[in-house]
């Protein structure tokens, strides 16, 4: 899961994600949705992103000509700004969805469930189904019902400076099945960690551009753990078991013990984009929206890799990162924007997705096309993003997870501030997390 794009944070989109209830309450906004018969297409992104949206909307456009599209460009709080619209009447047809959000709108009857169309258009849904990635296509499944198509893969992976690598004589591993061990990874990380004499570090080993607690938990995933139990609908956390614990021990212990990653005292004089972009780090955690930004940036040669994996782990994860599009269940044109639905998410829009180089497609033909090959001639370890989304760990489905993201950032902070050992998250995070999934 990505962190939707610089605009937005992800631990304020939770917060406001669990005040859906109160949301829906809201009185209703003016003027939001227009008076004219377009079919109307909310989404969250920045400048780029929205740049590559507009190039699947003007192709569906040029083939139908008949259906008009009018964006609605989200502000920084993107689900506060949607269910205020819903709340008014005046919900868009098309939405975007998050992964970790969307079972929270399903749940009260803001979204279509899509199955009925799917039934309804039984081709499409085969050839849908026959190039989707099972893991994305379901994490939007929720309750029996199918409540949006996704659109992109945005899990985390390694990105690292090849110029540093090969200065000292190292080599990173360039796909999933070949990754390093975490001793390995620790033993990288402080061959490039450089110190100057004052002890004040010159270069990183390891930075992370997520979210600390989530990549913590991605580690934990990595040395063999899971979320929660069962996936979908769960009721109990994994935060207590010794794998979980063990792989957020680790990873806090980069910056904490082993000095090969900064604390997060080190980041307020700097980001850690920064710090990648400039060359002053090796290795930096990210995902596919990072790409453009590392690009762009003057003298930096760099690919990508695979994460490491723990000693309880058996191969190296991603985790399923991933947005989608839904239908308002209120919207009045729900046949044009099935139509849309089905060019966007389908083989003809997921082409033009993949030859802008954006997004990582969500379709099979369309990662593994040669536009999208084309969109990341620089990149040499292309197998990391087309094989992407086959080696990533699913994240959990349910209505309460706003709740848990809340006891997450709580009780991992601190850990992650070496104030408090990983092992403490067995009676603190796991008991409040169990009991909020017991109860939802």
């Amino acid at each position: 899961m990505q962190e939707y794009g610089p605009a937005v944070d992800r631990r304020e989109f939770l917060r406001i994600a669990g005040g859906i209830g109160a949301a829906l309450t809201v009185p209703a906004p003016t003027g939001c949705a227009g008076d004219d018969d377009a079919l109307t297409f909310f989404f969250q992104a920045n400048p780029a992103e929205a740049d590559g949206r507009q190039r699947v909307i003007d192709e569906f456009a040029r083939r139908y000509p008949e259906i008009r599209v009018r964006t609605l460009l989200s502000g920084p709080d993107p689900m506060q700004q949607m269910l205020t619209f819903c709340a008014g009447g005046k919900c868009p047809d098309v939405l975007m969805a998050w992964e970790q959000t969307y079972a929270g709108l399903a749940d009260r009857g803001v979204l279509l469930d899509l199955n009925a169309m799917l039934e309804r258009d039984p081709e499409f849904a085969a050839e849908l189904r026959a190039d989707s990635v099972a893991a994305l296509y379901d994490t939007f499944s929720f309750g029996g019902g199918q409540y949006a198509l996704p659109e992109q893969w945005s899990g985390n992976f390694l990105f690292y400076n090849r110029k540093l690598f090969d200065d000292a004589g190292l080599r990173a591993p360039g796909h999933w099945d070949e990754a390093w061990s975490f001793a390995e990874f620790l033993d990288i990380c402080r061959a490039l960690t450089e110190r100057e004499r004052s002890g004040r570090v010159g270069q990183w080993g390891f930075v992370d551009t997520w979210v600390p607690y989530y990549s913590a938990g991605l580690f934990a995933i990595n040395n063999g753990a899971e979320w929660t139990i069962p996936r979908t609908a769960p009721d109990r956390s994994a935060f207590a078991d010794d794998a979980f614990v063990e792989g957020v021990q680790f990873y806090a212990d980069l910056a904490t013990r082993h000095g090969v990653a900064p604390t997060p005292a080190d980041q307020q004089s700097i980001s850690t984009m920064d710090l990648f972009t400039q060359g002053r780090a090796a290795l930096a955690l990210g995902g596919h929206w990072r790409y453009q930004t590392f690009s762009a940036a003057e003298d930096l040669d760099f690919d990508i890799t695979a994460l490491p994996v723990g000693p309880n782990g058996r191969m190296a994860r991603s985790n399923i990162g991933t947005t989608g599009l839904a239908i308002s269940a209120d919207s009045p044109r729900k046949e044009q924007a099935w139509e849309f639905l089905k060019f966007a998410a389908g083989p003809a829009g997921q082409a033009v997705v993949a030859e802008s180089g954006l997004f990582v497609p969500a379709g099979r033909s369309a990662v593994r096309s040669r536009g999208f090959a084309e969109a990341h001639t620089d990149i040499e370890n292309l197998g990391i993003l087309v094989e992407g989304s086959a080696h990533s760990a699913p994240l959990p489905v349910t209505a309460a997870w706003a709740r848990i993201d809340a006891l997450m950032d709580r009780y991992l902070g601190p850990v992650l501030r070496g104030t408090r050992p990983a092992i403490s998250l067995k009676n603190r995070l796991a008991p409040e997390a169990d009991e909020v999934l017991r109860n939802q």
